[in-house]
């Protein structure tokens, strides 16, 4: 796998996203209308790392009951760690050409005080005839094997692109101004989430979609149904 361009530090961002071209078709706001209403995300838990490549593309609860699972915060799992925490707040993957809804997975104000926060985006090519994407939007029978093995059979290796916001336009700069990105009283309940959206869209120039994981949910249920 090549990296066309590595962690190679934004410049600073402004926070009138789009173009100035009157058309709005490089705007990157905050979407109106969704699909679906979000979910509720009811903690974390320790799995292996074979779990974690076997549950790719996969949705949330991700194979365990929701009832009988036990869960950590993601507060608990800071404070005992030993080393920086990645998190995914789409809590799924997709085809890479948009950017889901992020779930509420910090319940966290904003700028952020106890911790730093550094904002990333991966950017994954289309596929075309020569190699196929790295995105694997679609769970298969024999998780992820299948892909793995198209993606080592292509003629020319995938390549991706990954974009660090600078620190200082971080959410845990306490010169960050919230009101900048938020304007909505809605995304108040976890500004950190929303505020990390449009961020990632900014700095990937990716469209919002408006879609979060539970779509992808019924999306999978009906594709299943189908198939059987």
């Amino acid at each position: 796998m090549t990296t066309s361009k590595s962690l190679e530090n934004s410049t600073p961002i402004s926070y009138a996203p789009g173009r100035r071209t009157g058309t709005g078709s490089a705007n990157v706001q905050s979407p109106r209308k969704t699909t679906t209403l979000p979910g509720t995300i009811l903690g974390f838990r320790r799995v292996s790392l074979l779990s974690m490549i076997t549950f790719t593309g996969q949705v949330p609860p991700f194979g365990h009951s929701a009832s009988t699972a036990s869960y950590s915060s993601l507060e608990d799992l800071r404070k005992a760690a030993e080393r920086p925490i990645v998190v995914f707040p789409e809590c799924t993957t997709s085809n890479g050409r948009g950017l889901l809804r992020f779930a509420k997975v910090f319940q966290t104000e904003v700028p952020v005080k106890k911790y730093q926060v550094f904002v990333m985006c991966v950017r994954y090519d289309p596929p075309t005839s020569l190699a196929p994407t790295l995105t694997l939007s679609i769970p298969s029978l024999l998780n992820p094997l299948p892909h793995l093995f198209s993606l080592a059979a292509s003629l020319s290796p995938p390549a991706i692109s990954i974009r660090l916001l600078a620190p200082s336009e971080s959410p845990s700069s306490q010169l960050f101004v919230v009101s900048e990105i938020i304007t909505d009283a809605t995304f108040n309940d976890d500004q950190l989430a929303e505020v990390c959206a449009a961020l990632v869209a900014q700095i990937g120039k990716m469209k919002r979609t408006g879609m979060g994981w539970e779509d992808k949910a019924s999306f999978l249920e009906f594709y299943r149904g189908k198939r059987n």
